[in-house]
This record gives structure tokens, C-alpha cells and sequence, in this order.
């Protein structure tokens, strides 16, 4: 094959050829999405168990669309404003998450997102809702532009823990505010500069209002792996021409080292310029192990 198209190589995660506004999209898979796909039953089946066959019980294959890697979309954040710029949408449905919750103590309880919200929980006492109360006021009308919303307080130099000492919140609403509204993993976050912890609460709360839902989280219906596809199914209204199950896709180089093309089943897409995941260039890729990683990894080596 023959082509002055410029390949892709994976939706997601494969080879992207272009060449003028011409796209050439070639991808090892039958399905778009590469580490990153929703799979129906039998392609489930087939990844984790080779040739055998899903059983008669579970249903149609049609049925199931499993994500191989998860992940809730905030529905204020920058992907989903990027899908809404680039009018993507059109091509996807969402759903709504219906609630966000924190386990406490035994019972589960609605994380609260805002000064309303924040006065109604049964998650935390009188004194320590007009607390809360008064922290997320401050958080929603932040502007880092407009000095006046920053009422006397630099938050690229105070500390988060500062921050929370200011409104006096207690240990555990610091918990849930971090954890489960600013999402971070640790507590680090305390002892690093506010601003990143104020905007993501907020981000938060400008998810949960932008659809009127229980939670800020949107979910693809049908998978993570709807996104990839929907950016294929845009390209394609565009004049870009997708091939998949194309095996042993091979990305070939002159002599001076520059790409020239990508290669499958003894046909060759040339192109100038090609976009694709690093397991299309095993020769090409460095892999790096950050030394934390690899230290904790060595540990747990030498302790079993």
C-alpha cells in the first residue's frame, strides 16, 4: 500500500500518520482504544484467554463493554472541555455519577461540595458546619486574578495545613476536604502551597453544578474507550481513513533516520510525520523507573 497519507498507528494509544490535512489511522486491534479500550465479552475473552470462549451464561457479547482502565471525568475538567471544543460530544452519550460518599466511623455519608451543602451534612457538628461553611464561601468566589477574593492571603506561598488553620477547620473535615473533594492520594499536600488544593476544590464544586447531578463525576455509557472512537468518527467526517487489525504495524526509517512511512502485512503507507504509542517503536524507547519506585520495589523483593 501505497500512500501519501500520513498514518496513526492506534486510536488511542497506536500510530497516527499525517500528511498535509490527509490522516491515515492504522491499528493492531480490532478495536480503538489500544491500553486504554472498553472490550466487549468475546474481545475480553480473547485478550486474557487466548481462544477460549466467554461462557453461554454470562449473555451477548454485545452486552459488556469493560474498561481497561477505568477513570471517572470530572465534568468541569479540561478533557471534558476539550471534548465540548472540538464538538466530540456529538458522538457520545454520558452519564452521571449519582453521589459521592465518605465512610466514616461505620456509616456512609454524601461528601459535601459547597456552603449549602455544607450546612446540611450529618458529617460534621454545629460549630464545625459554620466552619466548613465559611471555608467553601471563600473557595467558590476565589479568583487568583482578583486580589479581593483572596482576602489578605497569598495562596502560592501559605500552606495548605495554614490555610485550614485560618477557618479553623478540624482534623477531620482536613480529611474528607483532601481526600475527597481536592482528591489527593497523601497527605503531602498539606505542607505544599494551597493554590493547587483550592482549585481543585473548586473544580470540584463547579463539576458538581455544571449538570445539576448527585456527584461531579460523568462517565462514558458505553466506556472509556467511546472517546477514542468518537475523535476516529470525527476524523473520518473529515476525510481521515481508518484501518483496524492491521498486524505487526512496523514504522520505517530512511537512512538518515527520519520516518518514511508504516509497514503491515508487506504494505507501506508512506509519510512525513508519524504519531503513535511507544510499543509501536520498541527501539526507540527508553524505560525509565523512578528511584522511589525502585527502591520500594527492591524492599519487597528482599523481604519475601
Amino acid at each position: 500500500m501505497h500512500s501519501q497519507r500520513s498514518p496513526l498507528c492506534g486510536a488511542s494509544q497506536g500510530t497516527w500518520v499525517y500528511c498535509l490535512a490527509h490522516v491515515l489511522h492504522m491499528d493492531r486491534n480490532d478495536y480503538y482504544g489500544g491500553a486504554a479500550a472498553s472490550l466487549n465479552l468475546n474481545q475480553l475473552w480473547r485478550k486474557f484467554r487466548g481462544q477460549e470462549k466467554p461462557p453461554a451464561f454470562l449473555g451477548s457479547s454485545k452486552d459488556y463493554n469493560v474498561d481497561m482502565v477505568p477513570k471517572f471525568m470530572m465534568a468541569n475538567g479540561a478533557l471534558v472541555r476539550v471534548l465540548v471544543h472540538t464538538d466530540v460530544t456529538k458522538y457520545l452519550l454520558f452519564k452521571a455519577v449519582d453521589g459521592s460518599f465518605v465512610y466514616k466511623q461505620g456509616k456512609i455519608y454524601k461528601v459535601p461540595s459547597n456552603d449549602v451543602e455544607a450546612v446540611k451534612s450529618t458529617l460534621m457538628g454545629l460549630f464545625e458546619k459554620r466552619r466548613a461553611r465559611n471555608f467553601f464561601i471563600f473557595v467558590q468566589s476565589y479568583d487568583e486574578e482578583d486580589s479581593r477574593t483572596h482576602e489578605g492571603m497569598d495562596l502560592r506561598t501559605i500552606s495548605t495545613k495554614e490555610l485550614f488553620s485560618k477557618y479553623g477547620l478540624d482534623d477531620n473535615t482536613i480529611d474528607f476536604v483532601g481526600h475527597s473533594l481536592a482528591l489527593h492520594r497523601d497527605d503531602r499536600f498539606l505542607l505544599e502551597p494551597a493554590l493547587d488544593t483550592v482549585k481543585r476544590v473548586k473544580l470540584y464544586a463547579e463539576s458538581m453544578a455544571r449538570f445539576q447531578g448527585g456527584s461531579p463525576y460523568i462517565y462514558p455509557l458505553y466506556g472509556l474507550g467511546e472517546l477514542p472512537q468518537a475523535f476516529a468518527r470525527l476524523s473520518a467526517v473529515h476525510g481521515g481513513t481508518y484501518m483496524l487489525g492491521k498486524p505487526d504495524c512496523k514504522v520505517e526509517f530512511d537512512e538518515m533516520g527520519q520516518v518514511r512511512g508504516v509497514t503491515s502485512e508487506g504494505e507501506t503507507a508512506r509519510a512525513k510525520k508519524v504519531v503513535c504509542d511507544p510499543s509501536y517503536l520498541p527501539n526507540k524507547v527508553y524505560v525509565l523507573i523512578r528511584r522511589a519506585h525502585l527502591t520500594k520495589m527492591c524492599s519487597s523483593l528482599l523481604s519475601t
